[in-house]
């Protein structure tokens, strides 16, 4: 598959990278950033009976909570109340890592459907299933239910999900993979991890720095997904220049699963790497977590570690 035009590609780095032209609030836990605040999230914190404390321009969590499980108490009471307030959705009992780094290095929990009002890093796996049929590529792809919050009726990657707090990413990847296309446990433990990709949104609510675990995985040429929890209303296998085509030239896919589907693209060979801005879109891929608000800030950018 070869296209001397990667614009309708970058497009959606664009889309998941804008410019951030308003004014950022940093949040730390002990020292360490682990969020980015609008500056509406920002005076509502500042409100939040002294749970933060400001330091010039940014804001810290109280220095007295000082293990994980007594912050996470003092966050989930305070969510409570922003989704009482209305400036998030109802929590969803599924907690997030607050971290200032790589998930398992978290220093407190809080609702995923805070995520965004509190800015922090958010992690999902998405995985690409496919097959081959002689030297031909063919993608299995779901549509999402009509019902759902996000993106209702977009197309979706066979399999993608968030990755809540103490759950092993293997462990997480196998329910997520029988939930969304009922997978067994012994098919889903083939799939292969190839890497990351990464985003800088700025969401309806906040700020979205997110991070994707990628899996591929080749499945047998009988194999017919069967959605289990109503999440996914139906799947289509394409021709791998057919999804492509849509990635390209349309916004049918659930936008972040554009990337996703994109590394797939890179790492197969389905973009010829002399097509100008190739380097460009691999880069871009996997921007540092965070990278877009710690530059509106004036601070060096700031990674996973």
């Amino acid at each position: 598959m070869m296209t001397d035009d990667l614009s309708g590609y970058l497009r959606h780095l664009d889309a998941l990278n804008p410019p951030v032209v308003d004014p950022i609030c940093r949040w730390r836990i002990g020292g360490r950033v682990v969020g980015w605040l609008t500056q509406a999230a920002a005076e509502r914190l500042r409100a939040a009976r002294g749970l933060f404390q400001e330091h010039g321009s940014e804001l810290i969590l109280d220095p007295m909570l000082t293990d994980a499980d007594g912050r996470s108490a003092a966050l989930a009471a305070l969510v409570d109340e922003l989704a009482a307030e209305a400036r998030i959705h109802p929590p969803l009992g599924e907690d997030y890592p607050v971290t200032a780094g790589e998930r398992d290095r978290s220093l407190c929990r809080i609702d995923r459907a805070a995520a965004s009002f509190f800015g922090i890093r958010a992690f999902g796996q998405h995985l690409n299933g496919y097959v081959r049929d002689g030297d031909r590529l063919l993608m299995w792809l779901g549509r999402r239910a009509k019902d759902r919050l996000i993106y209702p009726g977009r197309l979706d990657n066979l399999v993608a999900g968030g990755l809540p707090y103490g759950i092993d990413l293997t462990d997480n990847l196998v329910k997520e993979c029988f939930e969304e296309a009922g997978m067994a446990e012994t098919l889903a433990r083939r799939a292969v991890p190839v890497g990351l990709v990464s985003y800088n949104a700025v969401g309806s609510r906040g700020y979205k720095p997110d991070v994707l675990y990628c899996y591929d995985l080749e499945l047998p040429a009988d194999f017919q997904p069967v959605n289990t929890d109503g999440e996914v209303e139906e799947f289509r296998l394409l021709p791998i220049e057919d999804v492509a085509e849509l990635v390209r030239t349309t916004d049918m896919f659930k936008v972040n699963c554009n990337l996703v589907v994109m590394d797939f693209l890179l790492r197969h060979g389905q973009i010829d790497p002399a097509t100008p801005g190739y380097t460009a879109l691999a880069q871009r891929l996997r921007p540092m977590p965070g990278a877009a608000f710690e530059a509106r800030c004036g601070q060096a950018e700031i990674g996973i570690g």
